[in-house]
């Protein structure tokens, strides 16, 4: 009824599976884990299967749902429908800070990926010619589905083998291929096709080839594991509070994707229910795409349970950064099937600077639409799609370029676990609208709401405590006064979102009293 070619394009669910997967599962799953085991393996692994088990699924299947019965609306619609119009104001709001956020960390995961793996752009490049093709083979050229998989995962995957040949210093030089203001402008112009060209063109497609990296990496990797067998080095659990915070609430945003992500409610009420085919494919995709990325998160978890010595060992490879320790456990997971370890190592880095610049190309295409709706009723320029797009990339730009991403980054996980509070309260308003059970998304969104505020409150606590105690100085006292008022302003919008909803939930439990008697 509203195909349009550009954002509603009924595809198929062997598509979209590979399509969903790529665009909840960037690099948070992975980073998370290995950051979060810090308290112990054993915590990070209940959380990971019990998040995943009891709230993830229902948040990313209920969520397409709900958008699909209301004919496509994004959450800012639903929540004005079901909810109250000063909720889709806030939501919105809340929504467009959350992506920019999104597309600050992600975007400097991408630039700095590009910049430490010298064969990643290589594979980027060809990923993106292999998608490219991909849509062209399907729904112009009307190829089967295998001969179209096969072509354009093996472009990709030669880019890769490429790249450990020629990487990026050798065909740009030194200069370029260092330069973060340069990596920086490309991605964001990939960013910009993905927005503004029809779903089917290139986001589509593209993530849909992708998900074949991340599914080839994570079944031969976990292939790996089961031959070398190894033992966990690193203790089962270390303590309640560690350095960075309480296991409860912070390891809870810590480790997001794996777990429960609010970033999936949004690809699956604003992209992926605008592209299901039949409702019944929302179970495969949105539901069963969840325990895929909580096998990711489970196989980053082992990486960094297994592979170094001793705490010791694993605190200086974290101090590195953790995509650097994503990329040697792959390397020597992929080793024990006879893969070189250059190729390994280059496969490891090419898994994350893909799970990070397909979830960007997205986030910018979400921040057009949310520009459009919070914007477009005060001037009609804001519809337009390369206005939108072109707003949401200069804002990603000056956070990557300025750095002020990593002052943002440690309320990423915070912003992100309210996101999908936010998400199960409008499931739980349209379920009690429709008379139907809300138990098993009310009491997730509770513990979820609680959850993230408890932390959102410790981390600003915390960080406002060093400036107002002269702990830090120069830059960074700016940045963690910014990101202190920050968390307590999510913090309030959250609250006002929740009060909201209380009234709505009110409103429709009286509405269902006052229909008892009649229906008797």
């Amino acid at each position: 009824m509203y195909m349009d070619g550009v954002d509603f394009m009924p595809t198929s669910k062997n598509i979209l599976f590979g399509y969903q997967f790529k665009s909840i599962a960037g690099a948070a799953p992975v980073i998370g884990p290995i950051i979060a085991i810090q308290w112990g393996w054993l915590p990070a692994l209940l959380w990971i299967i019990g998040g995943a088990f009891f709230i993830g699924w229902v948040q990313d299947y209920s969520s397409a749902m709900v958008a699909m019965r209301k004919e496509g609306s994004s959450f800012g619609g639903l929540s004005y429908k079901l909810v109250s119009p000063r909720a889709r104001v806030i939501l919105l709001c809340f929504i467009y800070f959350f992506l920019l956020l999104v597309a600050g960390a992600f975007g400097n995961v991408v630039v700095s990926a590009a910049i430490g793996q010298k064969s990643s752009p290589m594979a980027w490049l060809l990923l993106t010619l292999g998608g490219i093709l991909a849509g062209q083979m399907i729904y112009r050229w009307k190829k089967d589905i295998i001969l179209t998989t096969v072509v354009c995962v093996l472009i990709a995957l030669f880019g890769i083998f490429l790249g450990t040949i020629v990487p990026s210093d050798s065909i740009l030089g030194a200069d370029v291929a260092n330069s973060r203001p340069i990596w920086a402008i490309l991605t964001l112009i990939f960013c910009y096709f993905a927005a503004v060209l029809p779903i089917w063109r290139f986001a589509l497609p593209i993530n849909y080839v992708a998900s074949y990296i991340i599914f080839l990496g994570l079944f031969f990797g976990i292939i790996g594991v089961f031959i070398l067998h190894p033992n966990f080095t690193l203790p089962a659990y270390t303590g309640f509070t560690i350095p960075i915070g309480p296991i409860w609430p912070i390891m809870f945003v810590t480790i997001a994707c794996g777990a429960i992500s609010g970033w999936h409610s949004i690809v699956s009420s604003s992209g992926t229910a605008r592209q299901l085919e039949y409702e019944t494919d929302a179970r495969p995709v949105g539901g069963g795409v969840m325990f895929v990325e909580m096998m990711l998160a489970l196989f980053a978890l082992v990486i960094a349970g297994t592979i170094f010595a001793s705490s010791s060992e694993y605190a200086a490879a974290l101090a590195k950064g953790p995509i650097g320790v994503f990329a040697a456990g792959v390397s020597k997971f992929l080793g024990a099937l006879g893969l070189p370890a250059a190729v390994g190592k280059s496969y490891g880095g090419v898994m994350l600077i893909v799970l990070a610049v397909t979830i960007l190309q997205l986030v910018i295409r979400f921040m057009r639409v949310a520009t459009s709706e919070l914007l477009g009723d005060i001037n009609p320029i804001f519809k337009n799609a390369h206005v939108g797009t072109i707003i949401a990339s200069l804002l990603t730009l000056i956070l990557v370029l300025t750095g002020w991403w990593q002052y943002l980054w440690i309320l990423f996980g915070g912003a992100n676990q309210l996101m999908a509070s936010m998400a199960l309260l409008i499931v739980t308003a349209w379920l009690m609208s429709e008379g139907k059970s809300y138990a098993w998304t009310f009491y997730p969104m509770i513990f979820m709401f609680v959850t993230t505020v408890a932390a959102l409150l410790f981390t600003s606590y915390s960080l406002l405590r060093k400036v107002f105690t002269g702990a830090v100085k120069g830059e960074a006292l700016i940045g963690n006064t910014l990101m202190g008022f920050v968390g307590f302003f999510l913090v309030i919008a959250a609250i006002i979102l929740a009060v909201e909803g209380v009234k709505a939930f009110t409103r429709y439990r009286a509405i269902k009293v006052q229909e008892a008697p009649a229906k008797a």
